[in-house]
Parts: structure tokens; C-alpha cells; sequence
């Protein structure tokens, strides 16, 4: 997905942390004292707090930096080693206080117990570091806060704001003035109520964050609720209520920093607020799917919002989507063609084909085979825009591009129910593929005429325009 992203470039300020796991087997018990014995047998260390929101901005494909406060130890070392190895440009500033560790004791997936070695940091420490942060290049910034003292906010946000850039925060705490002015707001509920009050119903819950909203100078909240999704509330009052899309859930863990790196990397790309929460909806349901404190990939989500969109990219992908359809007891219909310029005639057309069956897929031409059909000057559009463009119609449920100069091969894996197509088909001998869908056990239907609505037809009278005006 790195076009998605490609222009985003993200800044993560805040408490790194490195999270240390022992594993091992706990068979008896201490002779020493009323305690497991843990016989250790392997050991593991991944990035944590402010260093795993980083983790998860870069797997994206998105240029990130993470700036936080170290010590000179070498859990600071094997912090920087491995968010180098993840893409990730570690901006640690060393004091002469201990790296922030965690390490867990873990027997057959069960904590038995977690020893934190950590020191706050002193002011003057996070003034410094937010000093020496340069938002040069930048596209937004995440405020990582898991108050253990690395982050001054308000120099911060005011830097931010001096260049135009958006800033999003993941909050700690009750007091959220210290956020004043920053873009985005992304409480889990807890900390929200703990802020604001509970609520009972959402027109509720959207009073309550548009009173924050005003008073922090803020432009909207993110409410992360667990299995009831997420509620956007931007500052003009509208609210989005974002469904979680998780399928399955194996491990919560970490889910929230996946959410704002998401978001953060969706409006580091210019996307709305509203795009960008939908976005890190999306992550959101593939990595509470995983076990263990996981990331999304760009590709990963991108696959997401395609099926979710009805857009395509694999032959494989649309056949298995095609026979889930089928086990649910529907139909799927198969219409295939250039569709450079969309028209009424199409629309009409691709209702009544849908009409036909449950399920409308609709094959496009490529480029190229638009070029060798249709002659070098089509198509006008892209196949991008033309899939887009066809993958908003309600009558069509999914699209899919073609390369060869028949959907042929696109017929022989999809096999859809019914095969359709429009024009000046005189009998269904006519339509290529007929004979591979008859022989299945298929139908193959010729709807009436887009005739005189024909893409040719409006480029010619477009021509003939042009030329009429300009003699």
C-alpha cells in the first residue's frame, strides 16, 4: 500500500519503552517459598509504548521517526538496533537514568508476573527532548503518552501547529488540557469516562465530546470502545459510528497503538479525519485477528479495503469471495466490458444484470486490452478509475481487471451461475465464453441494447462539438 501512504512522513514523540518476555515452565513449587518455580527456557524482547506505535507506522510503508528518552544501557542499544531493522529512525535522547524496561514471566501463555524497572523523567528532560525534535519534512505527528514523564505536550503542538501539520494523540491521565490544540483525541473508553463521565446513550457520549472538543481547541475525538467499534466526533458535530470489522478476535493487545498509527499515517497522507478513522477501523479488525502484540502490513490492509470495497486484484481472491457467495445459497452474475466512459445506458444495464442473481461481479478490460480493442487513443480512463468508478455503483458488488482480450480464463476460475451481456448480441452463440458457462451448467443471458448510448457514440459527439466550437 505504499502509494496509499506515500506521501505520508511520521513523527512519534513519547515513552518508549523496551518489554522483555521470559517464558519457561513453572512445575513445582520454590522449597525457598510458597512460589512458582519458572524453569526459563527461551526469552524474546520486541519495541514497546511509544517504539511499538512507531513499529506499527512503519509497517505500513511509511517513513517514520521516534523521538524518546533512554539511558546510556544497553536496553537503549537493543531499542535502537531494532527499530533500525524496522525502518523506523530511533531520535532517542540518552540521560543518565535507565532505559524504561518491562519484563514479563510467562508460563504456557499465563503472566505470572511482571517487574517494571522505570524512573519518570524530570521536566527539564522532556523540554529537551521536544527542543531537539525537528518536524522538518514532516506530515503529522503522533503524541505517544504513557506518562512516565517523556513527553511536554504544548511546545510540541505549538510547533506543530507553526507548520501546519496534524497532531494526533493517544492520551494518559485525567487532565487532557495539557493536548490543548492538537487535531485528534484518541481515548479508549476508560480513559474517556475517566475524563468526561459516563455516558448511557451516544447522543450522550457526542454532548460530552463536543463540550471537550470546544474547550481543548481540538478538531475531533477518536473513541476506541472495544467490540462496539469506534465513534469519530468532529468539531461541527458530526459523528461517525465506526463498526468493529474484527472477523475474529485472538489478542486485543496492542490494538490501540495499531488505531493511531493508522489514523496518523492516513492524514499524514492528506486524508480526512473521517477517512483516516475508517482506515484505522480496518487495522484495527486484521490485528486483533493475530496473537501477541502485532502489526499491519500496508498490503494487509489494502487487501481489506479492496474486499471490503468490492475492488479486486487477484483472480484468486474473486473466485473464493464468488463460491462463499455460493455457499450461501446465492447466485453470481458475470458481466464483462471497456466501460471508459460510464453512462446512464451502463447504469441501466447493470441493474438489470444484477437483477438477474444475487451477486454482480463486473470484469473490466486493462489498458492494454482497451488499446488493442478499441484502438490506441482509449481508453480515456484508467482501469483504476474505471474500477473505482463501477465498484460505486449499488447495483455492482465487485470488480475485477483483465488482461487478456477475452474474460476466458477470468470465466473458467470465477464460473459464474449466470454470464451476461448487453448490446447488439443478436443470440447468446454471439457472447464469448457461452459455450465454458453452458457447459457447467450455467446461463447466459442477452439483455436489450445500450445502443445509442454507447461510450463511441458520446466520444464521437464530444469530437464533433470540439470541432464545431473551435471552426
Amino acid at each position: 500500500m505504499s502509494h496509499m501512504f506515500s506521501a505520508s512522513r511520521v513523527m512519534v514523540v513519547g515513552d518508549v519503552m523496551l518489554d522483555r518476555y521470559w517464558h519457561g515452565d513453572a512445575g513445582r513449587i520454590s522449597p525457598e517459598a510458597p512460589v512458582p518455580v519458572v524453569r526459563v527456557t527461551h526469552d524474546e524482547i520486541r519495541p514497546g509504548g511509544a517504539a511499538n506505535v512507531a513499529l506499527n507506522v512503519s509497517s505500513l510503508g511509511v517513513d517514520v521517526g521516534c523521538a524518546g528518552i533512554v539511558g546510556h544501557d544497553a536496553d537503549a542499544d537493543l531499542l535502537e538496533q531494532m527499530l533500525n531493522n524496522h525502518n523506523v529512525n530511533p531520535l532517542f535522547m540518552r540521560v543518565e537514568q535507565r532505559t524504561i524496561t518491562k519484563l514479563r514471566v510467562l508460563s504456557q501463555a499465563h503472566q505470572m508476573i511482571r517487574l517494571d524497572f522505570e524512573t519518570p523523567f524530570d521536566a527539564s528532560s522532556a523540554k529537551a527532548l521536544a527542543d531537539s525534535v525537528s518536524l522538518d519534512g514532516m506530515t503529522a505527528i503522533v503524541l505517544s503518552d504513557y506518562a512516565k514523564g517523556s513527553l511536554e505536550p504544548r511546545s510540541l503542538i505549538q510547533k506543530a501547529r507553526a507548520s501546519k501539520i496534524p497532531v494526533v494523540v493517544d492520551p494518559k491521565g485525567t487532565d487532557f488540557e495539557k493536548y490543548h490544540g492538537a487535531t485528534l483525541l484518541t481515548p479508549n473508553r476508560a480513559e474517556f469516562e475517566a475524563v468526561c463521565g459516563s455516558w448511557t446513550n451516544d447522543l450522550e457520549l457526542v454532548r460530552k465530546a463536543l463540550a471537550l472538543i470546544n474547550g481543548l481547541d481540538i478538531e475531533a475525538i477518536l473513541v476506541t470502545r472495544s467490540e462496539q467499534g469506534m465513534t469519530l466526533i468532529e468539531r461541527d458535530g458530526s459523528a461517525h459510528q465506526l463498526a468493529t470489522m474484527a472477523r475474529e478476535v485472538a489478542d486485543v493487545t496492542g490494538a490501540g497503538d495499531t488505531v493511531i498509527a493508522a489514523v496518523a499515517a492516513g492524514l499524514g497522507a492528506g486524508m480526512s479525519l473521517a477517512a483516516s478513522a475508517e482506515l484505522a477501523n480496518h487495522a484495527a479488525g486484521i490485528v486483533v485477528s493475530k496473537s501477541g502484540t502485532a502489526t499491519v502490513s500496508g498490503r494487509e490492509l489494502e487487501s481489506a479495503l479492496s474486499v471490503d470495497y468490492g475492488i479486486f486484484h487477484s483472480v484468486a481472491d474473486i473466485a473464493v469471495w464468488a463460491e462463499k457467495c455460493r455457499a450461501k445459497g446465492e447466485k453470481v452474475v458475470l458481466t464483462n466490458g471497456c466501460f471508459d466512459i460510464l453512462h446512464a445506458g451502463h447504469v441501466a444495464y447493470l441493474r438489470e444484470a444484477a437483477s438477474l442473481g444475487d451477486r454482480l461481479i463486473v470484469a473490466v478490460n486493462s489498458d492494454a486490452s482497451v488499446a488493442r480493442l478499441k484502438g490506441p487513443e482509449r481508453p480515456l480512463n484508467t482501469v483504476e478509475r474505471r474500477l473505482q468508478v463501477l465498484a460505486g455503483l449499488e447495483a455492482v458488488d465487485a470488480v475485477i481487471a483483465f488482461e487478456d482480450d477475452t474474460p476466458i480464463p477470468l470465466i473458467d476460475i470465477v464460473r459464474p451461475d449466470i454470464l451476461v451481456k448487453g448490446g447488439d448480441y443478436k443470440s447468446i452463440e454471439e457472447v464469448v465464453g457461452y459455450e465454458r458457462v453452458l457447459g457447467y451448467g450455467g446461463d447466459v443471458k442477452v439483455l436489450g441494447e445500450v445502443g445509442a448510448l454507447s461510450t463511441s457514440h458520446l466520444i464521437a459527439k464530444i469530437r464533433q462539438t470540439d470541432s464545431d466550437s473551435t471552426n
